[in-house]
């Protein structure tokens, strides 16, 4: 589909491909990283952590269509559940009013009173199964979420020890240690922090292929967290990078730096 703007060089199609993610380019972008950071760095923890979200990312275009999709058994389910309640509270409500003529005040309140009571089950079962399907879905979504910021943690992790400072200038003082090794150099150090920065706007942009064509509040939300936890753990990599840049800035061309 696409929708038709009006310009001077007369009517333009956009094509609606720009204005939803797509899961299987989202796929590929994730296996060129995997790719590119096996080959930087062979031996390293966040090779295998880049394998990983290959397989998010495939999951996560899988539960695309799995929520978006109507669940048409589950539907008629519901709807018979539903008029076999319907039926029930007819027959009921037929057998409550029709009251013999004589009978006194107390029975029509009592009677009434019956009534008002089943009316109210009635609605928060058919609220229950209405819901159902949705539910369904929340839950499978928001299992889904809960990994993707787990993997957004692991990924901090990663890049957690890695200074700039202590990097781009290695002779700053001495290590204790304690210290972690630092074998990395200031233009390895640049890149693995800029993968980490890749991985964690793919875990973004697979969280929001699960509101894509499922409008949940309750999902939205939990999207959302996953959005700005991923952007303010790329913002501290990002700083990261600056600072190194800065060092390297005003410590000039050095070996180290090469």
């Amino acid at each position: 589909m696409s929708r038709r703007v009006a310009g001077r060089a007369g009517v333009v199609q956009i094509p609606s491909v720009f204005r939803r993610l797509d899961p299987a380019r989202i796929t590929d972008t994730a296996r060129r990283l995997a790719q590119r950071v096996t080959e930087r760095f062979p031996d390293s923890g966040l090779r295998g952590v880049a394998d990983d979200l290959i397989d998010v990312c495939v999951r996560a275009g899988a539960d695309l269509i799995w929520v978006g999709r109507p669940h048409w058994l589950l539907r008629l389910a519901v709807g018979c559940c539903i008029g076999l309640l319907l039926i029930v509270f007819g027959a009921t409500t037929l057998v409550v009013f029709r009251l013999p003529t004589g009978v006194s005040v107390t029975d029509v309140v009592q009677a009434i009173d019956a009534g008002v009571n089943e009316v109210v089950f009635l609605g928060a079962a058919i609220f229950f199964l209405a819901t159902l399907e949705v539910r369904r879905k929340r839950k499978r979504a928001l299992r889904a979420i809960h990994g993707l910021r787990s993997m957004a943690h692991i990924i901090d992790m990663h890049q957690l020890t890695k200074d700039p400072e202590r990097v781009a200038n290695p002779e700053a003082g001495g290590n204790t240690p304690s210290s972690p090794s630092r074998r990395l150099t200031p233009f390895a150090l640049s890149r693995y922090l800029d993968y980490c920065s890749e991985m964690l706007s793919l875990l973004s942009k697979s969280a929001a292929l699960y509101v894509q064509d499922f409008d949940d509040p309750i999902t939205i939300s939990a999207v959302n967290e996953v959005e700005n936890l991923t952007t303010g753990l790329s913002g501290k990599i990002w700083q990261k990078i600056m600072i190194l840049d800065r060092e390297l800035a005003e410590l000039g061309p050095t070996p180290a730096a090469s």
